[in-house]
């Protein structure tokens, strides 16, 4: 193994340093690998949010995208479940990934945290550490921090012992500890400062030999590096001149959660905020999410965050890329390569040669880059360099490696766009459901546990299952005015639950849930009650638990009341205090009916008899594989809320009856993006579909479990497979590509060249050429239309070309379609073409 040295540099603009001995190292510049600087692209791909089949397959296209790092978080819950008691196994194989991304030639950064947020459950802490005596996360308390500190070293030994760190020879150049805490931190105080340097010394003291960081942590000691999320990071500066600047979280797009809108984020908005990163020092960019994958199971936190976890990455949830981001950041990350042996060996020169206009130049005895921006979101506007012009869009950053040619503009996508849709199966619908009814609890139930007063949830539950049953009786006597005169008593019910089912005497009587604004909920209904003893049966339902805040160990949910009757001669009868029994999960649970073996251990009903439209109902049936490789989802509209499994593996909770409420307008790349700028789905299920791994799948016999806690229709469930629906070009000639761009800096010509590249899915062919025109052409991808401009055979080389194979390439030159259709004015070809 070659080692190198680390710079330890005093005064950084006089390269003042000395030298000691390591093979992963930095300075103000960058990271330096063996000896060399370099400025690395990044993409968070967490293990749990796949399966390993996947995973050979979502790391190549991160290399294919041009990534140089795969990012991961460390999941303390999924790790040890239970105190002592480790899981590295499926899903959690955390060296079998690791080893896949090595042998990719890829780097790692690994974030052990163990605090993770990432909208996962309960921040990733286990619930079990909810429990340990005198525990107060996250700050200077010694049973946090011992527990802290014997998994991260649990983390670190396990990769030494595969010698999985860079100076091992392995693939890991970066770890970081702890995550996002500089707000906590300002919260928490004095003990929180000592938490900070307590972490820092702890972390480094385990001899990893590569940098450790802390995101978003202003004040990270100075063995530290301290970096930067969000959706842009250009002003951000390491509090330490001596360190690389650099971006752990650039974000894609955004989570979903039920009853909110998907969130997306336009291509050329998110090429822009990595552009003008690097143009500003930048040498470490990670894009949070490149592939986002999904919640399987309970590992969804309590925002409601969806099953889902797709967040608008360059890789889909199903592990397709999403064109066009996937294609123009490739693009985007072959032109800063290009850059790099200026980025790393000058410091940038910026001038201002108009309002909203700026020119950054990197130039050194042996290379230049230069990086031309119009930050205006309205006009177009040009830049001369070296009495060149260059045009430039608006919100838009030219790359120009060489200082001469521009290889690159984040506003201009040359690569291809795909939109992909998922089409039932055969028809789709399954046949042959049974159902079983889940029974409503008691008090009279022998397994139940009794006690006074109401009880946390978590405390009962220890998050093994969504569900707690809360039962009490209520005493009517005869003479009770409603009895006579129909007024129904009110039974209102506080709870820091996210749902909740009200039963009376075994009948449902309403249903009430939260929202991602405020997660706690009120029920407030009459009910029908009988003289003499009732039996009032509260199913109390979390949707994951928090995963961002103060004092985790404080945290409570379930039903915490006050819980009142109202409307009785006695006024209103407070039933917070009294005798409570509870009962921890459902019965079907404890059976396992979502298991194969589980399922025969009770009688199901079928045809005429199949309960439909029921609460709390079980469904079940079996289904052959289909045919092909291509990705497949269920879709569970017909459903209300409820969990999925296959074969025993969960899918995880669906809730399409909670509909998406937001702001789904057009939405412009240009200008500062928000989460809230750019939103689809109002007015539908915020999620729709759920994945199913191809792996968790036999030929045939596969069994299909859904429980339903509001009551849907199954057979309205289908199996659907994911395809490319159409793809599209839409290319102006003469534009700046990276081919082009290579010809023009070798001198070999001296005027631009485009082609438009069209391709399909593996396994699909292009089947028609929807539309095409070369000219003045309208519209986005989806919805072209031709304008006043239109070259009449703009079909014919399409058709003759691309029909009937699975890529295909054309150039964009008049002479081509037929001749100039309106010589003098700049033209594009826009190109719609169906795959089947």
């Amino acid at each position: 193994m070659l080692r190198t040295s680390i710079l330890l540099c005093v005064a950084p603009l006089l390269w003042v340093c000395s030298s000691v001995e390591a093979s992963v190292s930095y300075d103000d510049k960058s990271l330096i690998i063996n000896g060399q600087r370099r400025i690395l692209i990044s993409g968070s791909i967490h293990y749990p949010r796949s399966t390993p089949q996947m995973w050979p397959d979502l790391i190549q296209k991160a290399k294919d995208g041009g990534l140089d790092v795969i990012q991961t978080y460390v999941f303390w819950n999924g790790h040890e479940p239970s105190p002592g008691e480790y899981n590295f196994e499926g899903r959690y194989d955390l060296v079998r990934f690791i080893k896949l991304v090595q042998q990719a030639g890829l780097y790692v950064h690994l974030r052990i945290g163990p605090f993770v947020c990432a909208e996962w459950n309960f921040g990733g802490f286990p619930v079990w550490l909810k429990y340990v005596h005198g525990i107060s996360f996250r700050t200077d308390n010694e049973p946090f921090k011992a527990a802290m500190q014997k998994f991260t070293k649990k983390i670190v030994n396990m990769m030494k012992s595969e010698k999985l760190f860079e100076p091992q020879g392995g693939p890991i150049i970066m770890c970081q500890i702890e995550n996002e805490y500089e707000s906590v931190e300002r919260q928490i105080g004095p003990p929180g400062k000592a938490y900070v340097k307590w972490a820092a010394e702890m972390a480094v003291g385990l001899g990893t030999g590569v940098p450790w960081i802390m995101c978003k942590q202003e004040d990270a000691p100075d063995s530290i590096i301290d970096t930067c999320n969000g959706y842009y990071c250009e002003s951000f500066k390491p509090h330490n001149s001596h360190k690389p600047k650099m971006w752990t979280e650039a974000w894609t797009g955004w989570y979903t959660a039920f009853g909110g809108p998907v969130h997306y984020r336009p291509a050329e908005d998110l090429a822009f905020s990595i552009a003008r990163f690097i143009q500003d020092k930048g040498s470490f960019v990670n894009y949070y999410m490149y592939h986002g994958g999904t919640n399987f199971g309970r590992t969804s936190s309590g925002l409601f965050i969806t099953t889902s976890y797709d967040y608008d990455a360059p890789i889909d949830e199903y592990g397709l890329p999403r064109d066009p981001k996937w294609g123009h950041l490739r693009d985007l990350h072959k032109a800063i390569k290009l850059s790099e042996p200026a980025l790393v060996s000058a410091y940038p020169m910026a001038t201002s040669p108009g309002n909203n206009l700026e020119v950054r130049v990197f130039k050194s005895k042996t290379a230049c880059a230069a990086f031309l921006a119009n930050y205006d979101t309205k006009s177009s506007a040009t830049i001369s360099l070296q009495n060149v012009q260059y045009d430039l869009p608006p919100w838009s950053i030219s790359i120009l490696p060489d200082c001469k040619n521009a290889a690159f503009n984040t506003a201009r996508i040359n690569s291809q766009s795909s939109h992909t849709k998922i089409a039932p199966i055969n028809g789709g619908v399954f046949s042959n459901w049974q159902s079983y009814k889940e029974e409503t609890v008691s008090v009279d139930d022998s397994d139940t546990l009794e006690m006074d007063g109401l009880w946390e949830q978590i405390n009962l539950t220890r998050d093994a299952t969504d569900y707690l049953w809360y039962l009490t009786d209520v005493n009517i006597q005869p003479d009770e005015g409603f009895l006579k005169n129909g007024e129904n008593p009110v039974l209102t019910v506080m709870s820091s639950g996210h749902a909740l089912h009200v039963f009376i005497n075994g009948q449902l009587s309403g249903t009430a849930y939260g929202a991602l604004e405020n997660p706690k909920l009120t029920y407030s209904g009459n009910v029908k009650l009988r003289s003499g003893i009732n039996k009032i049966s509260l199913l109390s339902i979390t949707v994951g638990l928090p995963n961002v805040g103060l004092h985790f160990e404080t945290w409570n949910t379930g039903v915490l009341g006050p819980v009142s009757l109202g409307n009785l001669n006695e006024g209103t009868r407070d039933l917070t205090k009294q005798r409570w029994s509870y009962k921890v999960g459902l019965r079907g649970e404890a059976l396992n009916l979502h298991s194969l073996g589980g399922s025969s251990s009770v009688e199901w009903v079928e045809g005429s008899s199949l309960a439909k439209k029921q609460p709390t109902t079980w469904y079940k049936t079996t289904f052959s594989a289909p045919e092909g490789n291509d990705p497949l989802a269920l879709d569970m509209n017909s459903m209300g809320k409820g969990q999925i499994w296959i074969n025993g593996e969960s899918i995880g909770r669906y809730w399409p009856g909670y509909i998406a409420q937001g702001n789904c307008r057009s939405c412009n790349y240009a200008g500062t993006y928000t989460e809230r700028k750019c939103q689809t789905n109002c007015g539908e299920a915020s999620q729709r579909w759920y994945h199913v791994p191809l792996s968790w799948l036999k030929p045939s016999g596969n069994l299909l479990v859904v429980f339903e806690e509001w009551g849907g229709d199954p057979s309205g469930i289908s199996l659907g497979r994911r395809r490319t629906k159409f793809v599209c070009a839409d290319i102006y000639e003469g534009q700046p590509t990276l081919t082009n761009w290579h010809m023009l800096a070798s001198g070999k010509v001296n005027k631009l060249q485009q082609k438009a590249h069209l391709w399909c899915a593996p396994g699909q062919k292009i089947s028609k050429i929807k539309f095409a025109s070369y000219g003045l052409p309208g519209g986005t991808c989806g919805s072209f239309r031709e304008g006043s401009c239109h070259a009449r055979k703009s079909y014919d080389a399409l058709e003759r070309n691309c029909i009937g194979k699975e890529l295909c390439s054309v150039s964009v030159a008049a002479e081509v379609f037929g001749g100039d259709p309106c010589p003098g004015s700049i033209k594009k070809l826009s190109v719609e073409a169906v795959c089947s």
